[in-house]
Order: C-alpha cells, then sequence, then structure tokens
C-alpha cells in the first residue's frame, strides 16, 4: 500500500537519467489533456536550478532575501521557495503546493525511491538496473526490449505513447471507483 496519500490520483515515472521521462511526458500529457484530464506536474531536479533569470525582479527580490517569491500574471503563477537546510525534498510536501480543485491528476517525473505509484522507463541500452526489482510501487514498465525483461507489472512499450495514454486513462478510472 503506497504511503504517498493525496486528494487525487498521483502517478509517477521512475528511471535513471537518459531514459526518456520528459521526452516521453510531453508527449503523453496533451494526449491526456484531449481526454480532459486536467494534469498537475511535479518534478525532481537533481541540481540547483533558477526559472527566473538575474536581472529579472523575482530573482532580485528572491536573491535580496525573500525565502518565497510568487510571480503571478494573468496567465500563470510560479512560486519559488529556498529552504534553509540543504536536503532532498518530499514528494507529499509539493503536493501540498498543488491546488487540487484545478487538477483531476497529478503526474510525478522522479521520486523514483518514494512510495506512490509509479510507472518504470527502462531502456536496456542505457546500462542500468530495473527499479521494479526493488520498488513494490511499480505498476507496469515501458521498455523498448519487453522481450528481454523478467518483471511481474505490466509492461508497456515505451516508444509508444498512445499505449501508455491508454494505460494510464484505465488507471485513473480504476483509482476513481476505489475512492
Amino acid at each position: 500500500m503506497p504511503t504517498i496519500k493525496a486528494p487525487k490520483p498521483v502517478l509517477g515515472f521512475a528511471a535513471w537519467s537518459g531514459t526518456g521521462k520528459t521526452t516521453l511526458l510531453t508527449q503523453v500529457i496533451p494526449q491526456l489533456r484531449a481526454h480532459g484530464i486536467r494534469i498537475a506536474m511535479i518534478k525532481h531536479a537533481h541540481h540547483k536550478f533558477d526559472v527566473d533569470k538575474p536581472g529579472k525582479d523575482s530573482y532580485e527580490l528572491r536573491k535580496s532575501g525573500a525565502s518565497q517569491m510568487l510571480i503571478c500574471s494573468s496567465r500563470r503563477s510560479a512560486l519559488m521557495t529556498d529552504f534553509e537546510e540543504e536536503r532532498e525534498p518530499l514528494l507529499s510536501e509539493q503536493l501540498e503546493q498543488i491546488n487540487m480543485d484545478r487538477c483531476d491528476l497529478v503526474l510525478v517525473e522522479g521520486f523514483k525511491h518514494e512510495d506512490f505509484p509509479k510507472i518504470e522507463l527502462h531502456r536496456p541500452s542505457v546500462g542500468k538496473p530495473l527499479i521494479c526489482t526493488e520498488d513494490d510501487s511499480i505498476i507496469a514498465l515501458a521498455t523498448d526490449e519487453p522481450d528481454s525483461i523478467k518483471a511481474s507489472v505490466d509492461l508497456l512499450p515505451i516508444n509508444e505513447p498512445e499505449a501508455i495514454t491508454a494505460y494510464i486513462m484505465y488507471w485513473l478510472v480504476q483509482q476513481n471507483e476505489e475512492k
């Protein structure tokens, strides 16, 4: 039983770097949207990053000492939060930032070591081990070499975003029926 609890279904995409998580998600998200699914997205980054640029007001205000900087316009808003201590973020903390009234599904890229439903992306050519052999919260495995994989989860074709979208739609119906 996954430990992450949220008022809307949360589904992750877990893989080693270089497997194509972001590429696949940029193909799947528009297909989910075409089905009327409102998506919230959480992405874990393993490095320092800035979404605002030096010289821009939001950057200068944040760098001047504002630990939280919310910038908004008629089209979007972004919240940047600087943490006092450096530590890996927890998915549960990030989910608290999402307005659940504005989404039907939260997709997560990364956080592969946390316990919540995930689709693993695996390309044997990347040379990394399977995650699903150690993680019971993996519900499916998308791969480009299904005949070489011995796994006890559903197998999906990684290069067919339509099939992955169909799987997510099926999974989402199941999640909504359980609530």
